[in-house]
Parts: C-alpha cells; sequence; structure tokens
C-alpha cells in the first residue's frame, strides 16, 4: 500500500500502481474510518477487481465546515486509518494537506443550486459547495473511473449524482447501504463524540424515524418522528422533513417514494439518518 501526501505524488503513484485493467475506484473519506467505511472499501475493492486499484483519500476537507470547532474536534486517528487501509488492501491512500488541494487564492468553487437546498443544505449554507468542489477535485487528482459513496449521507449522495450528469463527469457514483450498530445507530466518525448517556440515547433517532414510516399521512408521519425523537431531554432536531427522494423537495404525499431525514444535535455533536418510505 502507497500513501501519498501531495498531488504530484498522487498522479506520479497512480501510474505506476495501473494495472492491466486499468480500472480505478475511489472511497472518499476524511478518515476516523469505522466499520461503515470498510464496507465502502469492500465494495471498490469488488467494482476494481484484482487487476485494478483502489484508492482511498483521507481529507477533512475545511471548505465544507460551517462552525470551526466542528472542524478542529473532527477526529483525526491517522495510524488507525492507515492500518485498517492495509488490513483491507487498499491499493493507495491519499492524504493530503489543505494547502495542497487549495490554492491560498482559489476562487473557483463547484455550486449545487437546487437538490442542496433542503435539509442539511438549508441549515448549512455553503456546506455542499465545499463538498462539489473536494470530490470533483478529488475525482480529476486520481482519475477514477468509479466512486463509492454510503447512503448515510442520503442528500450528499443525490447531489453528487447530480454533479456527475450535469457537469458530464466521466465516473460511475456507487452507493453502499448504511451500516449500522446493533442497536440501530447510523456508524458515523463522529459518534466517537458522544458521551456515554448520550450514546445511550442516540439509537432513539432510528427508532423513531422506523415508527413514524409506518403511518400513512404526512402530517401524523412528522408529529410521531418529532415526538419520538423529543422524547429525550438530551436530543435537539437540527431539521425534521419527509422529502421526494429524487427531487428532495418537500413530499406532501406518499405517492412516490420519499425519505424521512432527520439532523439531531446531542451537545454539538450533529447526527444525522433517514428512511426511505414506499
Amino acid at each position: 500500500m502507497k500513501t501519498i501526501e501531495s498531488v504530484t505524488g498522487i498522479r506520479s503513484a497512480l501510474e505506476e500502481t495501473a494495472g492491466p485493467a486499468g480500472r480505478r475506484t475511489l472511497v472518499p473519506t476524511m478518515g476516523a474510518l469505522h466499520r461503515g467505511h470498510m464496507e465502502l472499501i469492500k465494495r471498490a475493492r469488488q467494482h476494481a477487481g484484482p487487476g485494478g486499484t483502489v484508492i482511498v483519500s483521507i481529507f477533512v476537507n475545511p471548505i465544507q465546515f460551517d462552525h470551526k470547532s466542528d472542524l478542529d474536534q473532527y477526529p483525526r486517528p491517522v495510524e488507525a486509518d492507515l492500518e485498517k487501509c492495509m488490513a483491507a488492501g487498499v491499493d493507495v491512500v491519499f492524504m493530503p494537506r489543505a494547502d495542497e488541494i487549495y490554492h491560498p487564492d482559489r476562487s473557483v468553487t463547484v455550486s449545487e443550486t437546487s437538490l442542496s437546498r433542503s435539509l442539511c443544505g438549508a441549515t448549512r449554507p455553503g456546506h455542499f459547495d465545499g463538498v462539489c468542489t473536494v470530490v470533483l477535485k478529488l475525482f480529476l487528482l486520481t482519475g477514477c473511473h468509479a466512486a463509492v459513496f454510503g447512503e448515510k449521507d442520503y442528500q450528499q449522495l443525490a447531489i453528487i449524482r447530480r454533479m456527475v450528469r450535469d457537469l458530464d463527469v466521466p465516473v460511475e457514483i456507487l452507493a453502499c447501504p448504511t451500516v449500522r450498530e446493533s442497536d440501530g445507530l447510523a456508524m458515523s466518525s463522529r459518534n466517537v463524540r458522544l458521551h456515554a448517556r448520550q450514546r445511550a440515547d442516540a439509537p432513539r433517532i432510528h427508532r423513531a424515524l422506523c415508527e413514524a414510516a409506518k403511518l400513512a399521512r404526512v402530517p401524523e408521519i412528522l408529529a410521531a418522528a418529532r415526538a419520538g425523537i423529543e422524547g429525550s431531554d438530551m436530543a435537539r432536531i437540527d431539521y425534521l422533513s419527509l422529502v421526494d427522494a429524487e427531487t428532495l423537495q418537500p413530499a406532501e404525499s406518499l405517492v412516490h417514494p420519499a425519505i424521512l431525514a432527520t439532523a439531531v444535535f446531542y451537545g454539538e455533536v450533529r447526527l444525522i439518518d433517514h428512511v426511505r418510505l414506499g
């Protein structure tokens, strides 16, 4: 496994590691790898095949954070991440510094103006501009043919698919289902920041969404989900929305597939989750 920290280095390394099939599959991450990430890497290896190259990027992207404290506190267990990548059979790990990715006078960003208006985009202005910009840069730097993303960040996945479609980016987007702990909590690098009581309470998010999804009418679904989450004095809802699964616009009925999605704060730790309806 090669570990690369520079833009020039990643290009040279990929030229050297290209197998006969030449297929490159990228798993973009911000590190603090857990079992959910391992599923993404497993999917990448399956897609790349024995002759292809699996690339994992580890980069805590500063321009997608709306609070500096969240950026500063984001976990960075570099050695543990590298050990997990090695054990998973990753070929190349790309770990650039911020000044390798962004010029000090940068003036170009990638913006999505429809799917990013709701859910996380409504409460985190500029977040998805940062996501789109770094993902496109990683696509270009690695020359990947495919990239793997988790469905836990459903809005992010939808936006990246839209970016690839609208900009004719020749990268296939592969999705992996949300990986959960045994108690239902969606795996996230942020979970380690929960203290014991918060961690014990947080599975209520998924339980509330699942129970609400059994109902038939939109107002009842939203009310039940809110009641289930707010049954804890530790949980504070950032948003709770029922949206069309394709457009991410508010759903007024369940005629089409929909997503019941939420972001919930436990202290300063923000957790997201969703369930599909219909």
